[in-house]
């Protein structure tokens, strides 16, 4: 992939861009092996690629300039904003979509924010595609006053963007270094946008988190459902389950009409009350029974439980941090037949197997969700050997 902004010195996000893909493929493939040599791997699968452009569903940018000239992209090291609304790693409906968005930054009169002064008030502009094209569009304030203006002119965005479903102001009203705020105003009669991977749906609400590349989320959650209907198990847990990709995939993975066999009963447990809800509303829509979702900490969830109410199976999709050394030591001692553990940083992947060294790997596979960076994730199923 070539880029503009790159060879420019303008951005350089994308640390490996320039390099050929099959090497970028190549070298996360050697460095999660590398990280997880120490185990014992049984089996590696080999790595899932990515399209090399155009794959982000969600994209993030730092709204900077004037009125008359806002810029979506990112700051300088002065504070001043980059124009980067071709950026070739965003799908082509938000480049679609930028330049109908300036405008209307422009025709609502709302000011960016200024990083130095503290003065403006449009800081960040947060646009998702879903597979079917719609768009979620948030601004994110830095106060309430700008609100009444969206309402106004929100017609003519819709009008200019239709397939523009939900929009809303998101404010932060504190000046530091983080992309929202914890207030959204939906301003859209509209307030999920439904993801639509292999036959699941799920509804995204405005803060949830969801895997930025749409065609390897898709990928993962299915090879997760593979790898568990082989197991067969009659129950599961989905730690951290977010919006409830890998628990709704899983709710299914043994339905067969022929047969009326049903997938395990699974339990999704989540510390964002937004993507609760989110996973609700997916559960309801699909009308899945054996699978249901709490708000809390996956942890104190575990070691709240009694061992009659441990399941076969457990499902962990940590942030970069980790599982931790408490939820490693449970499922070690826990007797759990099988983890299924799906990261986006290898290396914390391999402090917590080494605090489950009864749980052995015995598949693994690389899926490519950020191409052109260093970051990638590994799905590898853990499966408890005699003492």
């Amino acid at each position: 992939m070539q880029c503009a902004y790159f060879d420019a010195g303008r951005c350089r996000s994308c640390s490996l861009m320039g390099e050929p893909y099959p090497q970028q493929l190549a070298g996360k493939q050697a460095h999660a092996e590398a990280l997880l040599a120490p185990f014992g791997v049984g089996e590696w699968l080999a790595p899932v690629a990515s399209a090399e452009s155009s794959y982000r569903n969600k994209a993030k940018m730092v709204v900077g300039g004037t009125i008359d000239r806002p810029t979506i992209g990112i700051l300088d090291a002065d504070g001043h904003g980059i124009d980067l609304q071709a950026c070739g790693i965003c799908s082509p409906g938000h480049r679609a979509a930028f330049p109908t968005i300036a405008r209307f930054i422009t025709r609502a009169a709302i000011t960016p924010y200024d990083v130095a002064s503290r003065t403006g008030e449009l800081k960040h502009l947060i646009v998702t595609e879903s597979p079917d094209g719609e768009l979620m569009i948030r601004f994110v304030l830095r106060s309430t006053e700008p609100v009444a203006r969206l309402r106004k002119h929100l017609p003519s965005l819709l009008g200019d963007l239709p397939n523009a479903r939900v929009v809303t102001a998101n404010l932060l009203p504190e000046h530091k270094a983080v992309l929202e705020g914890a207030e959204e105003v939906v301003l859209t009669a509209q307030q999920t946008l439904p993801m639509r991977l292999n036959d699941v749906t799920m509804h995204l609400r405005p803060q949830s988190f969801f895997q930025t590349n749409t065609e390897i989320a898709a990928a993962l959650y299915a090879e997760a459902r593979d790898w568990i209907r082989q197991l067969a198990p009659d129950s599961a847990w989905d730690l951290y389950s977010g919006v409830g990709g890998f628990a709704l995939h899983l709710a299914g993975s043994g339905a067969d009409a022929a047969t009326e066999v049903t997938g395990p009963l699974v339990t999704g447990i989540e510390t964002s009350l937004e993507a609760v809800a989110s996973a609700e509303l997916s559960r309801t829509d699909a009308a899945l029974e054996r699978v249901r979702f709490a708000a809390g900490d996956a942890t104190a969830f575990a070691l709240g439980a009694s061992p009659a109410e441990a399941p076969d199976l457990v499902v962990v999709n940590p942030p970069r941090r980790g599982i931790g050394a408490d939820l490693a030591a449970w499922l070690e001692a826990s007797g759990i037949g099988h983890v299924l553990y799906s990261s986006c940083n290898a290396a914390s992947l391999a402090r917590d197997l080494r605090a489950m060294p009864s749980l052995r790997p015995v598949r693994a596979r690389v899926f490519d969700m950020f191409p052109q960076t260093t970051h990638f994730e590994v799905m590898v199923l853990l499966e408890r050997v005699a003492a």
